[in-house]
C-alpha cells in the first residue's frame, strides 16, 4: 500500500521528525512518500505551494505523489490550530482540498486540534474531519472540541504516538541534584517566576536544554544564567536521543517544551509544565500529569496505531 504521510515536517522541529520516524518505523508494510518543508530524502515531496516563495518549488512531484498514492495520511501533532498563526489551519487545509480533488481518502491519525480561537480557523479544520475517513486524536480536549461536529467517523482517544519511544529509555542516576529547564523563544514572566521558584532549591548543576537554539532562544538562556550561582551549562538539542540523554540526567525538569514534559512523563521524572495559554497542548499534558496513568498513556498510542492500521487495510 502506497501512502502520503503528511505533516510538519522538515522545519527542523524536533518533536515532528520524531513523529516522521514513528510513522515510518511502526508501519514499515506501508510505502511512504513523505511531505516536508525542506523535501532532501528520496521519499519526500515539497509541499503544495501556498504562497509567493512556495510557487516556485518542484510542486509538480506532489501532485505525482498524490495520482499514485492510495491514501493520505495526516500524521500527528498540532497541525490544526491557531494559536500562533492562522496559515496553519490554512496550509494544512489545502492540502486536504488537494487530496479530495483527487479522491483520496484522508485519515487524521494522532492528532491534536486546536486551540482554534477564530471562526475562518474553525470552518477550515472542520472541512477537513468531517471528509475524514479516520480520526484519532491524542487528548481529551481534541476530543471535545471534535463532538458537536457531526463527523462521518467516530474519532478515536489515543496519545502522542512519540510516548512509546521516549517511555523505553530509562532514567540514569548520577548522585548529584540536576535540575534541567527548557525554555521557549517567547517565554514570558510565567516562565521566570518559575524558574526562580525551582533556584530555590539547591541544585548541584543547572541544564538549560535548546531544542531550536536560535537568536531567541539563545537570548532566554543567558538571562536565566544571569539568575544561576550554581555551575550551569547550555546545551544545544539537535536530535530525540539527545533530549532523552539530557532529561535521563535530571533530577527534575522545568519546560515550556512540548516534548520536553512528553520526554520527562515518559521517564517518570518529576516534571513542572509552563504552558504558553489556557487550553494549548502543554495545559492538557499538566492534566495528564496530575492524573498519573503513564500506563494507560502507552496503551492508547497501541490501540490507536492497530486502529489507523486496521482503516488502511480497508
Amino acid at each position: 500500500m502506497r501512502c502520503l504521510l503528511i505533516g510538519n515536517y522538515g522545519v527542523g522541529n524536533l518533536g515532528d521528525e520524531a513523529l516522521r520516524e514513528y510513522f515510518l518505523e511502526a508501519f514499515p508494510e506501508i510505502q511512504w512518500t513523505v511531505l516536508s518543508h525542506h523535501p532532501c530524502r528520496a521519499n519526500e515531496v515539497p509541499r503544495l505551494p501556498c504562497g509567493v516563495r512556495s510557487i516556485f518549488s518542484p510542486w509538480w512531484r506532489t501532485i505525482g505523489a498524490l495520482m499514485r498514492t492510495d491514501a493520505v495520511v495526516f500524521g500527528g501533532g498540532s497541525l490544526f490550530t491557531d494559536s500562533e498563526s492562522s496559515f496553519a489551519c490554512l496550509l494544512w487545509w489545502w492540502h486536504a482540498f488537494v487530496a479530495r480533488l483527487f479522491r483520496k481518502p484522508i485519515f487524521m491519525a494522532f492528532q491534536g486540534v486546536g486551540p482554534l480561537r477564530s471562526s475562518y480557523s474553525i470552518w477550515l479544520t472542520k472541512w477537513v474531519f468531517k471528509r475524514a475517513a479516520f480520526i484519532s486524536v491524542r487528548d481529551e480536549a481534541s476530543m471535545k472540541r471534535l463532538q458537536d461536529w457531526n463527523l462521518r467517523v467516530q474519532p478515536i482517544l489515543t496519545f502522542d504516538p512519540i510516548f512509546s519511544l521516549f517511555a523505553s529509555r530509562k532514567r540514569q542516576s548520577t548522585g548529584k541534584r540536576t535540575l534541567a529547564i527548557i525554555p521557549r523563544d517567547n517565554s514570558g514572566e510565567e516562565f521566570f517566576v518559575a524558574v526562580t521558584g525551582k533556584l530555590v532549591a539547591h541544585w548541584d548543576n543547572v541544564r538549560i536544554l535548546l531544542m531550536r537554539p536560535d537568536a531567541s532562544e539563545q537570548r532566554i538562556a543567558r538571562q536565566i544564567q544571569s539568575m544561576v550561582t550554581t555551575p550551569l551549562q547550555i546545551v544545544e538539542i539537535p536530535t530525540v536521543h539527545q533530549l532523552l540523554d539530557q532529561i535521563g540526567v535530571a533530577t527534575e525538569v522545568l519546560t515550556q517544551r512540548y516534548h520536553g514534559a512528553l520526554a520527562a512523563l515518559a521517564m517518570q521524572i518529576p516534571v513542572t509544565i509552563v504552558p504558553q495559554r489556557e487550553g494549548d497542548k502543554l495545559s492538557e499534558l499538566q492534566t495528564i500529569h496530575s492524573s498519573g496513568i503513564p500506563t494507560e498513556l502507552l496503551e492508547r498510542v497501541a490501540t490507536g496505531a492497530a486502529q489507523l492500521r486496521d482503516a488502511l487495510r480497508k
